[in-house]
């Protein structure tokens, strides 16, 4: 059993309320999760308008697999119009 992990930091420039952040949020995560059988949640910083932490986490029987869909969870994420993404750090256990 393989776990493949992705931890991403979003910016989303034009967001000036909690409010709007978590219309923001709560889009990228069901469009997620209906695209792609992961697990995903904000993690961090939800107290900051702009700047949203993602984690993702998948469960797989190879890490070239595991390595795959979080490739792919993270250029969906990209070429939607959401977001920006600034950072990501990945792990696999």
């Amino acid at each position: 059993m393989i776990i493949g992990t992705a931890r991403l930091k979003l910016y989303a420039p034009w967001v000036h309320s909690l409010k709007e952040k978590r219309i923001i949020v709560k889009s990228i995560i069901a469009k997620t999760k209906n695209k792609f059988n992961v697990s995903i949640a904000e993690i961090d910083e939800q107290d900051r308008h702009q700047t949203i932490i993602l984690g993702v986490a998948c469960v797989t029987d190879t890490v070239t697999r595991s390595d795959a869909i979080i490739d792919k969870v993270i250029k969906f994420i990209e070429s939607s119009n959401q977001p920006e993404i600034q950072e990501v750090r990945r792990e696999l256990r």
